[in-house]
């Protein structure tokens, strides 16, 4: 039996997401996750939440780093309070450039300065909820002062979960030590990279903070290509295979590309990528890469596609909410056997 979660589109804003909550939510979506890119990832949450009833949603992922983390424990801390629990705080890291340039912060290691991140909202949290002293200094963060004015206090349902976005070692160890989930990236979700490399780097981790596989949580954020019928299949594979073509271009996400035999792929994308030669890039992901980070099938036949592909793995699923509101119902039945 698997959770499944719906990604909310990047361009779907606060116009636009209670409603797509809502439909989430009467489909049989487990969860909702909301992107942190052309809108606030806090504020899509609180819309989201504000909408449903029974949908847990989170960020997938927040960039964490130009937000301190008191401010994002105070806003994780109220989402978590006005939804009796329903919020899950997905963490992210992006990349230089966008930290430097797009967000005028300061850029230093990111997997240290993760650690340093999740560690100060843990201190918060404990703060808020025990009314303990606050007092976390790290290398990278320094909290010292909480006066009780400015203590929310205790939640009465359990505290806002901590995911990771990873996708190199570093990282994903650190999730399997420190955080309550990890968030795969859609580069590094095929199964045998989940079995191969993601598990095995989570268990070391875990094995560091002497914990159990139980303590955390999987989030897959995988690609699937699913409509009514073989045309609608077609289609999305093609919007997949776009995609694809742009993510690898970046060498970041080439560690499955390696695993697979693929790596001399993603040179050339990259290639394409500094000579702005956008549309041949589509073309340099052929049908065994497709098949490979794409599972698809119609709505008939991809709970089981999706069964077969991650046997074995415990993990919550993404499963793509249908364009077409006609389809909802062969959605949801599809959601339903992959939810028995």
């Amino acid at each position: 039996m698997f959770k499944v979660y719906a990604n909310t589109p990047e361009d779907c804003g606060p116009d636009r997401i209670a409603a797509l909550a809502s439909r989430a939510e009467a489909i049989g979506f487990d969860g909702l996750n909301v992107p942190d890119a052309l809108h606030d990832g806090l504020l899509l949450s609180a819309l989201a939440l504000n909408a449903t009833s029974r949908l847990t949603v989170g960020t997938g992922v927040l960039v964490a780093f130009p937000r301190s983390p008191m401010v994002v424990a105070i806003a994780a801390w109220d989402l978590q309070r006005m939804s009796a629990g329903r919020f899950e705080l997905g963490l992210g890291t992006q990349v230089k450039a966008n930290i430097e340039e797009r967000y005028s912060t300061r850029w230093t290691a990111p997997m240290p300065r993760m650690r340093d991140y999740v560690e100060s909202l843990r201190a918060i949290f404990d703060s808020f909820q025990n009314n303990a002293p606050l007092n976390l200094v790290n290398d990278n963060y320094r909290f010292t002062r909480l006066q009780p004015f400015f203590n929310p206090g205790p939640l009465s349902c359990a505290l806002p979960p901590i995911f990771i976005g990873a996708v190199g070692p570093l990282m994903t160890r650190l999730a399997g030590e420190a955080a309550d989930g990890m968030i795969t990236h859609p580069t590094n979700t095929p199964a045998d990279y989940i079995r191969q490399v993601t598990l095995p780097r989570l268990q070391a981790g875990l094995e560091k903070s002497a914990r159990h596989a139980a303590d955390i949580r999987l989030l897959l954020g995988n690609f699937v290509a699913t409509g009514r019928n073989q045309a609608i299949v077609a289609r999305e594979r093609e919007k997949y295979r776009k995609l694809l073509g742009f993510l690898f271009s970046t060498p970041a996400y080439w560690p499955s590309l390696e695993l697979f035999g693929w790596q001399e792929r993603g040179e050339r994308l990259r290639d394409c990528s500094r000579n702005n030669d956008w549309a041949t890039m589509a073309d340099l992901v052929n049908d065994d890469m497709l098949d490979t980070f794409v599972p698809s099938g119609v709505y008939d036949d991809i709970s089981d596609i999706l069964k077969h592909r991650y046997q074995g793995i415990h993990a919550t699923i993404n499963f793509p909410i249908p364009d077409d509101p006609a389809d909802d119902g062969l959605a949801s039945k599809a959601i339903q056997a992959l939810q028995e």
